[in-house]
């Protein structure tokens, strides 16, 4: 350090010269008076401040707990923003379309608010809010009695000599104006524009909420309606559903749900023929207007709502009854039934439509002025269509009803006349096969003894008569046995079978059929065939069909009957008879076991028979719970083939 220099630790401070002394003359030292008030003032912005932050906060406390009171928070932001700006009054004006209102006012003389509330501020005006509006910000105006725009007015007529207007703006777009004023001509502040703004924003906030919060509950009521009209639309079809044939559950179901929806006092069902309307149900009807719409049939006036409806096949919504000229004649019957008896005011009534054809109307009613909404008309109209349709439901059901009665009647007589019939071809069989047993046996006779009778030049003659009466008893066999079988007279008597001596008996029987056409007849049993429980009448009968008629179909061929055990554990027989013949197509195939059907025209006329012995051999073997099949090819012949039960 070098010599002269104080030392900066030791040298002692100097004093601060006051603004505007003589230099090196010594500033004077506030007393104890200025430091006092300087405490105050500080103490006093301190004290505003805290005021300020205490009601902004509390505007925030209101802005979040009064969400559903709209109005509360907006008349909470106009009070504490004219006690915190030091201001007479305070106003929120906004949009109802292009207009702006007052929406909120705090220190208005009950005079002046009711002449502000009728006004109706355009956004492009020369006021303080249409100002504000085009500014886009705040607008400060320290004197109205100065400016340009409220030059010749009286301080009367504006209200206030200071006004200050803050737009309140939302995503940049102006939704309204909050406005302050004084009485006095003093500017607002910086800070107080501040807060003004501050007030603004929080109100459109609460615009914003409420706004929202509006539409939820609107979309919730929508909601809410539209599910209670879908319950009540599928309570109806339910009762439709579950009362086939009967109306008037559905009728009284459409008229409970329609009156409790659209909040009407009764409803009544119509039904409309030749232009008399019949009520055919009434829900909570006032008894006197009750017993005088069912007292008979009534036909409206044209001009009545019944009668209007009739005309024009479109529904009818009166408003107020008693503005209706001609209810308010008190000669006609319908001002009385309707003003007097029923106390209408308000009814809809909805034509039911088939095909454009007025078959009756849903009409419900209220007994006070109050027109029915769009979603309650469509309702009814809903409920109308239903109507239309459980009507026609129960018309075509009474229709079927009717048909399958009149089906089961002829179902009865036919039954009758098929067990007449069967019981007249079986005493008909009875009595044919008794002279034809006496035929075949003395024909018979006197062939085989023909030297010792004398026939020996008649054989001939005899033989074919024998020949005939056998096919033709065979015939009568055939039809015996189906008439039992349609009848359900045919039983069966099971037996345990040895298959193999069956099979040969049956062979024995069948080989001179074989002969006949020079066809070979084989046989392909399998071994240890063993035993059938079966009717063994019945099972030769099948298998006697089925050769006889390989035999007849094949000319100098071959006709095999096989005989085997299938299925797990063998628990089927099989047998299968199979020839070499002229075979069938698919055609012929699927109309062979109908009965007295043949293949074809030319099958028949060339080989004959009735086409009753596949029939009666498909039956047989079902009866005894097996089946037949066939395959089969033109040219080269046919397998039928017989499954039975083997356990």
């Amino acid at each position: 350090m070098g010599p002269g220099k104080a030392d900066a630790r030791t040298a002692r401070p100097r004093k601060a010269v006051a603004a505007g002394s003589a230099p090196g003359e010594a500033a004077r030292a506030p007393s104890q008076a200025d430091l006092q008030e300087q405490l105050e003032l500080r103490t006093r912005e301190l004290n505003a401040a805290l005021e300020r932050e205490a009601a902004t906060a509390e505007v925030l406390r209101v802005v979040s707990s009064s969400t559903f009171d709209l109005q509360t928070v907006l008349d909470d932001l106009v009070a504490s923003a004219a006690r915190l700006c030091e201001a007479d009054s305070a106003i929120i004006w906004r949009a109802r379309g292009e207009p702006y209102h007052l929406a909120a006012a705090y220190g208005l003389t009950p005079q002046f608010r009711q002449r502000l509330e009728q006004l109706a501020l355009e956004p492009s005006g020369r006021s303080i809010v249409g100002r504000t509006l085009q500014a886009g910000q705040a607008l400060n105006i320290p004197d109205t009695l100065q400016d340009p725009a409220y030059s010749g007015r009286s301080l009367e007529d504006i209200g206030v000599r200071a006004l200050l207007g803050v737009p309140l703006l939302r995503d940049g777009t102006a939704t309204g104006v909050i406005t302050v004023g004084r009485l006095s001509a003093r500017a607002f502040t910086d800070r107080e524009i501040a807060l003004v703004s501050t007030f603004a924003h929080e109100a459109v906030i609460a615009i914003e909420n409420a706004r929202l919060l509006e539409e939820l509950r609107q979309r919730s009521a929508d909601l809410s309606e539209a599910l209670e009209q879908q319950t009540a639309t599928a309570e109806v079809l339910r009762v439709i559903s579950s009362s086939p044939g009967e109306l008037e559950p559905v009728f009284n179901s459409m008229l409970e749900n329609a009156t409790r929806i659209c909040e009407a006092n009764f409803g009544i069902m119509y039904l409309y023929d030749d232009d008399f309307w019949r009520p055919v149900a009434l829900l909570s009807v006032p008894p006197k207007f009750a017993e005088w719409l069912l007292a008979e049939p009534r036909r409206w006036g044209p001009e009545t709502g019944l009668g209007r409806l009739a005309r024009s096949k479109q529904l009818v919504h009166i408003a107020d009854v008693k503005a209706e000229r001609l209810y308010t004649e008190r000669a006609d019957p319908a001002r009385v039934a309707f003003v007097e008896l029923a106390r209408a005011r308000t009814f809809v009534a909805v034509p039911l439509l088939k095909e454009n054809q007025l078959i009756g109307a849903l009409a419900i009613f209220r007994q006070q002025v109050r027109p029915f909404t769009d979603k309650q008309i469509e309702l009814v109209k809903s409920f109308a269509t239903q109507a239309v349709i459980a009507i026609e439901n129960t018309r075509l059901l009474s229709e079927l009803r009717a048909r399958t009665a009149e089906l089961e009647e002829k179902s009865r007589q036919l039954a009758l006349a098929s067990e007449y019939k069967s019981q007249f071809v079986a005493s008909m069989s009875h009595e044919l096969r008794t002279p034809l047993n006496a035929i075949i046996g003395l024909t018979d006779m006197m062939v085989s003894h023909a030297a010792r009778f004398g026939t020996e030049k008649a054989q001939e003659p005899l033989t074919r008569v024998h020949r005939a009466g056998t096919h033709l008893l065979g015939l009568i066999n055939q039809v015996l046995d189906l008439s039992k079988i349609e009848a359900g007279k045919l039983e069966l008597n099971p037996q345990i079978v040895q298959l193999k001596p069956l099979i040969d008996d049956v062979i024995g029987t069948a080989r001179q059929l074989a002969e006949q056409n020079k066809n070979r007849l084989l046989v392909e049993q399998q071994e240890n065939l063993g035993a059938l429980t079966v009717d063994p009448m019945r099972l030769r009968q099948i298998l006697l069909n089925l050769l006889s008629n390989a035999c007849k179909f094949t000319n100098a061929g071959e006709v095999k009957l096989a005989a085997r055990r299938a299925g797990d554990g063998a628990r089927f027989v099989e047998f299968a008879v199979s020839d070499t013949g002229i075979g069938m197509t698919a055609e012929q195939q699927a109309k062979l076991f109908e009965e007295f059907t043949q293949a074809d025209a030319s099958t028949a006329q060339r080989f004959g028979g009735t086409g009753l012995g596949l029939a009666i051999t498909r039956k047989l073997a079902r009866m005894m719970g097996g089946d037949v099949t066939v395959a089969s090819e033109p040219g080269k012949g046919s397998v039928f083939t017989v499954r039975l039960p083997g356990e």
